[in-house]
């Protein structure tokens, strides 16, 4: 019969639901693990540097750091100014003066050779380059300090208690009191042992410039209650400091002052009793570049 020789075809479909998606995923997801850490690992180190090599870092990537053309002013565009500067001064000039300031001896020499050839700058720009002079040596001090202390295991848990600010008076350094960690003992005058390493650090830093140094003492909380904001106490504090400075290397000619302030200057004057409040305070003092006299004719 006709229907035993049917032929019957049978389609089967492949494929479906149950093949295989591909690895695109996995890679994706690599890149967001990897950028992941790298922000994790950018956060901690954030967290660890020092306002200081924040500062150095900055201005690394600063653009004048790359600006190294040889005319016009400097700039990025490398363009000409008729300015301060003016279009004569060389651009990579520019740059090593913002990267390096001229030191106040360096400023003097320069007003010394401008007075005898007749006058080559004025009052205001000498007093200017003696400022970025002193505002660049007043960074590094402060920097060594805090990296002296750091690199010192004796001292190196001491840093947060260690403020160094530029103010229009100097350099001011504050060694504080913390909770549990002071630098004197209660209602003394005598240094903890670890104080004596901290100022001989500092003062090993602060020999080598040669600005005057005003030196404070400052009670408060417990030393305030029990000496009733002590003149005396404060004042025998500050000259201590001024002793163990100079074992760290500081010239006795170099002291310009040594007061005490008690509780009169608090340095949290929203809370009188915090132990910040009890402190060193060492001012390298902004001082002017020598003049030398005008001569004439």
């Amino acid at each position: 019969m006709a229907g035993d020789n049917a032929v019957v075809i049978k389609r089967i479909k492949k494929g479906g639901h149950g093949g295989h998606h591909g690895g695109a995923w996995k890679v994706a997801y690599a890149d967001f693990v990897t950028a992941m850490m790298a922000f994790f690992l950018l956060m901690w180190l954030i967290n660890t540097t020092t306002p200081e090599q924040k500062r150095g870092i900055a201005d690394y990537f600063a653009p004048q750091s790359i600006a190294q053309t040889v005319s016009g002013s400097g700039g990025v565009l490398g363009g000409k100014v008729m300015g301060e500067d003016s279009a004569h001064a060389g651009g990579a000039q520019s740059v090593m003066q913002k990267q390096s300031p001229p030191s106040p001896s360096s400023a003097a020499k320069g007003m010394t050779k401008g007075a005898a050839q007749g006058g080559g700058g004025s009052d205001s720009d000498a007093a200017a380059n003696g400022k970025m002079g002193q505002d660049g040596d007043f960074a590094h001090a402060a920097e060594a300090i805090h990296q002296a202390v750091q690199n010192n295991p004796d001292i190196a848990n001491l840093s947060h208690q260690v403020i160094t600010e530029n103010t229009p008076q100097g350099l001011r350094i504050q060694l504080v009191d913390q909770d549990g960690r002071p630098m004197f003992q209660n209602g003394s005058n005598e240094p903890l042992p670890y104080t004596k390493k901290l100022l001989a650090a500092v003062g090993s830093i602060i020999a080598g410039l040669p600005n005057r140094v005003s030196i404070a003492g400052h009670t408060g909380g417990n030393d305030s209650a029990a000496n009733g904001g002590s003149w005396e106490l404060s004042a025998s504090r500050a000259n201590q400091a001024r002793a163990l400075l100079q074992a760290g290397g500081l010239g006795s000619d170099r002291i310009y002052e040594v007061a005490g302030k008690a509780g009169s200057e608090p340095l949290l004057p929203e809370d009188p009793n915090a132990s910040a409040n009890r402190r060193l305070s060492i001012l390298l003092m902004r001082e002017a570049p020598p003049i030398p006299p005008h001569t004439g004719l």
